[in-house]
């Protein structure tokens, strides 16, 4: 990060204000610099977690208590966790997927504003699940946005952005990760001219805005009858959640990592084939298509599967313990 601003002498006052692992690089970075006090942290509340199911912090709470940031942890921001923040004398928030809605007496607190490290390219993908959506539109690129937050949903001026290519083989928790790394750099590039009034925020361009709305478990159920390419764009866009699943003889199966195929099979959809061993590309060195599904265009080989209580598999593994799924069709409910 450059030097400064320092207001008067001292360091800049920073709230944060987020919540799970996306977060972290844009606190850490908070945290280490010489020129920034961060002066409290707001996260989600402790919630049931894992298997005991006794309350566990978020991630940013952790590393926020751990650094000995006081730590607010409100179900919703009320006027009193205002006055609390008001009175440590802020000067900017920063956000980075809070989890919670700022209501204007909170923006109105900080005499500039608050920042958001938003994960894409405003302003397309506006909403709960961005870097999914990237990948499900088959986007080249995407990156972070760094926004002046306002009471309209990812609307807000944005002061700059920061891009990186969606590769073959991302999924939404490899992107995401980058996405959060660049995204917290480039907020601590653009927070000091931000305050010192020498950083510019541009207005949306509202007509190139798409939404990427919160995924649900529902959403992660494969159609057989579309493109064997969306479905592989799928598949990387439910991983790590809520995870790419079709019913497979009255049961689940998790599909975890396919590559689509442009050769189409003549059957039914979801109608399984076995593959002719063949190495799929480059990117897969050793990957085989061994167990190949039937779509609506072209056809998808299995490359990972997982089926209810048990581990997930390289499919080759899986068809030595499942010796009848070839010749199965997927995604029949009846």
């Amino acid at each position: 990060m450059t030097s400064g601003p320092r207001i008067g002498g001292r360091r800049l006052r920073v709230v944060f204000f987020g919540s799970p692992d996306y977060a972290l690089p844009t606190l850490r970075l908070l945290l280490a610099s010489a020129d920034i006090e961060v002066v409290a942290v707001v996260s989600q509340p402790d919630r049931p977690r894992g298997r005991s199911g006794a309350p566990a912090p978020t991630a940013v709470s952790s590393v926020a208590r751990e650094a000995g940031v006081e730590t607010l942890t409100p179900e919703r921001i009320r006027l009193e966790t205002t006055e609390r923040l008001r009175a440590l004398r802020p000067d900017v928030g920063v956000l980075a997927a809070s989890g919670h809605i700022l209501p204007t007496h909170l923006l109105e607190a900080f005499p500039h504003g608050v920042l958001n490290v938003h994960a894409s390219l405003l302003p397309r993908h506006r909403g709960a699940s961005p870097v999914a959506a990237a990948i499900l539109a088959g986007d080249e690129a995407t990156g972070a946005s760094i926004m002046l937050v306002v009471r309209e949903l990812d609307a807000g001026p944005v002061l700059g952005t920061v891009t990186t290519p969606i590769g073959p083989l991302d999924t939404t928790g490899t992107l995401t990760t980058r996405v959060a790394e660049l995204g917290a750099l480039r907020m601590l590039e653009l927070l000091p001219g931000w305050v010192a009034g020498e950083v510019d925020a541009e207005p949306q361009d509202e007509s190139l805005t798409s939404y990427a709305p919160r995924l649900t478990k529902q959403d992660g159920v494969l159609d057989w009858t579309q493109p064997a390419e969306a479905l592989a764009r799928r598949v990387r866009a439910f991983q790590p959640w809520p995870l790419a699943t079709t019913s497979y003889r009255g049961d689940t199966l998790t599909v975890h990592e396919a590559w689509p195929l442009a050769t189409s099979i003549e059957a039914p959809a979801g109608a399984v084939f076995a593959g002719d061993g063949s190495e799929l590309t480059p990117l897969l060195p050793g990957r085989r298509a061994t167990a190949v599904v039937a779509c609506g265009e072209g056809s998808l080989a299995l490359l990972r599967v997982q089926r209810p209580g048990k581990r997930a598999l390289d499919i080759e593994e899986y068809l030595r313990g499942d010796v009848g799924f070839i010749g199965t069709r997927l995604g029949q409910t009846a």
